[in-house]
C-alpha cells in the first residue's frame, strides 16, 4: 500500500486520532506510571515498565503491578529511602529473562541517579548538536552501568552502540517527552525535544512501515529505526513520533 505524502500523512493523522485516546491507557503498560502525579514516581515506574515491556501485555502489567507494590506504591520514596535488605524482597521477581538480580541492581542504580546525580531526566541529556536521542542513550545506558554488576543483567538496557533500535528505551522517552491534549503521554520532561525522539521499532510497526513506504531497510536495528523517524519527520517536523500510535494500532489491533 503506497500513497502520496499527502494521503499518507492524512491516512495516519487519522490513525493517530483514533488510538490516541485515554482509552489506549488501560491495556497498555503506560497505565502503570498513570496510577501516579508526582514526577519522579511517573518516570521511575516508567521506566521500569519500559524494561519490562516485552511479551504479553497483560503478563506486563501484571508484573508491573507487582513492581509498584513492592515499592510500596510510591517508587521514589522507595528508591530514596531503601537501604540494602529493602531490595532483598525483589530477588524473586521474575519476568521472563529479567530476573531477582537483574532487578535488584536496576533499584540500585536508580537510587544512585536520584540521591547522588539528577534522576532519570538528567541521565538522558541531550546535548544541543545532536539530531535525536540516540547518543543520549548510549551514554544513559554507560552511566547506569557504572555500578558492580552482573554482566547479564546489560541485555536488559538496549545499546544502539551495538545497533539496536532500542525500541522500548525511546518508547520511554516517548512518554516522557510528547506533550499533547490527549492525556496518554505525560509530556513531563522539557530537556529533550519531542521532534528528537525516535520512533519505538519492532516487529509490528517495522511491517506497517514498510507497507506503507516508510521504511525499506530489512532489518529492525537502529539504522532502519533512524530511517522510520526521519520519514516520520517529513510527514510532522515537530511531533514525528506521534505516528507510533498509528503504525502500533495498524500492527497490533488491526493486523495491517
Amino acid at each position: 500500500m503506497k500513497l502520496g505524502q499527502a494521503l499518507l500523512k492524512e491516512f495516519l493523522e487519522d490513525k493517530v486520532r483514533l488510538y490516541n485516546q485515554p482509552s489506549f491507557i488501560e491495556n497498555d503498560p503506560i497505565c502503570i506510571p498513570h496510577l501516579f502525579s508526582k514526577k519522579e514516581d511517573i518516570e521511575i515506574s516508567a521506566f521500569l515498565m519500559a524494561i519490562i515491556a516485552w511479551g504479553q501485555r497483560k503478563s506486563i502489567i501484571q508484573n508491573g503491578q507487582k513492581l509498584v507494590k513492592l515499592m510500596d506504591f510510591a517508587p521514589h520514596d522507595f528508591i530514596i529511602n531503601a537501604k540494602k535488605r529493602d531490595f532483598k524482597p525483589f530477588e524473586k521477581f521474575v519476568h521472563r529473562t529479567f530476573k531477582g538480580s537483574d532487578c535488584q541492581y536496576f533499584l540500585y542504580a536508580l537510587k544512585q541517579l536520584y540521591t547522588n546525580k539528577n534522576g532519570l531526566e538528567g541521565l538522558f541529556k541531550v546535548y544541543t548538536n545532536e539530531k535525536n536521542v540516540m547518543p543520549a542513550i548510549v551514554r544513559a545506558r554507560k552511566q547506569f552501568f557504572a555500578y558492580k554488576h552482573l554482566i547479564r543483567t546489560e541485555k536488559h538496557f538496549s545499546n544502539p552502540d551495538s545497533g539496536s533500535a532500542a525500541k522500548r528505551i525511546n518508547m520511554f522517552l516517548r512518554w516522557m517527552v510528547r506533550k499533547d491534549k490527549q492525556g496518554v503521554d505525560f509530556g513531563i520532561w522539557n530537556t529533550i525535544q519531542p521532534k528528537q525522539l525516535i520512533c519505538p521499532l519492532d516487529v509490528h510497526s517495522g511491517r506497517v512501515a514498510r507497507k506503507l513506504g516508510l521504511l525499506h531497510r530489512k532489518q529492525d536495528d537502529r539504522k532502519a529505526a533512524e530511517e522510520l523517524t526521519n520519514s516520520l519527520l517529513a510527514l510532522d517536523a515537530n511531533d514525528p513520533v506521534k505516528y507510533d500510535f498509528a503504525l502500533f494500532g495498524l500492527g497490533v489491533n488491526e493486523k495491517f
